[in-house]
């Protein structure tokens, strides 16, 4: 049976400098792929600004003007950010923010990494350089991927299947189910996989996801508005392997935000009800014209 997948829920924008597309063409994108929740998640790390200061990140201090409903889309708001440290660290945590992005002070104590992410719905938690974790054994990145897991506002762990980081599969999946949080099986990793090996390591995580029973997030990772919503490498992988289609837990709008509050990650179910209304709206407006 052909999986059905309604939500994407890790895409980028022009934010994220190597992204090439607006919030505005995402939606519409993803309003044209029939999806019904949009995740819009740039970057927050090093890649984009070797300075950590509150005034480059403050394109997700603002996010609450976001509307909650966009052509019939569900919208929420998110970023991926860098894991940067063995010990599980996340960017921005344990950098002080002295000041806002004028020279107001900042509430003592703040993190450049509470400053951006404390107004957002969820995170999507990645290694991208991996330079830290190269004479890291199994058991300190099995550790480093627990501690993250622990994160109050990580939703999500982010393509591990090309990290290039080796972790006891089995002990970080157990502990995702425990926590409702989401291993994440992701379409950029396998499409752009030219040996096969990223390829490998994803097939063997979903495996083990399927026989332990551990949800999962289909994710476009789209850096172009035309890869919203399009998942054929992933899909053709979890039909091979006769993936339920129940632990796609981003398979459609209830589920996904069902699982969000099951995680403690923020309860935003009362939108299920308020879009599903919008979307009927914009179908409407759109059989009009």
């Amino acid at each position: 049976m052909a999986l059905s997948i309604k939500t994407d829920i890790h895409t980028h924008t022009l934010f994220s400098r190597h992204a090439y597309s607006t919030l505005a063409e995402n939606v519409a994108a993803a309003r044209a792929a029939g999806l019904e929740l949009l995740g819009s998640s740039d970057h927050v790390s090093t890649m984009l600004f070797p300075e950590p200061h509150l005034r480059n990140f403050q394109f997700f201090t603002n996010q609450i003007i976001w509307p909650r409903t966009w052509d019939g889309v569900t919208l929420l708001r998110a970023a991926e950010v860098d894991i940067v440290s063995i010990e599980g660290r996340l960017f921005g945590q344990g950098v002080t923010c002295a000041n806002n992005i004028t020279t107001e002070s900042c509430s003592h104590g703040d993190t450049l990494f509470h400053r951006i992410t404390r107004q957002l719905d969820y995170l999507v938690a990645s290694v991208h350089d991996r330079a830290f974790a190269c004479d890291a054994s199994v058991a300190q990145a099995t550790e480093m991927y627990l501690k993250v897991l622990a994160e109050p506002r990580v939703f999500v762990l982010g393509h591990t299947g090309r990290a290039g980081v080796p972790f006891d599969i089995d002990t970080v999946l157990a502990a995702a189910k425990e926590r409702h949080k989401l291993i994440e099986i992701n379409e950029h990793s396998i499409e752009g996989d030219r040996e096969g090996s990223t390829f490998d390591v994803c097939r063997r995580i979903a495996e083990r996801c399927a026989e332990l029973g551990v949800g999962i997030s289909v994710s476009s990772d789209a850096h172009m508005a035309y890869q919203i919503g399009q998942f054929p490498s992933v899909k053709a992988m979890l039909e091979e392997i006769h993936f339920p289609q129940e632990l796609i837990m981003n398979r459609d709008r209830e589920t996904m935000l069902a699982t969000l509050a099951a995680a403690g990650v923020c309860d935003l179910r009362d939108l299920a009800h308020v879009n599903a209304e919008g979307q009927a709206k914009a179908v409407e407006r759109e059989h009009r014209a």
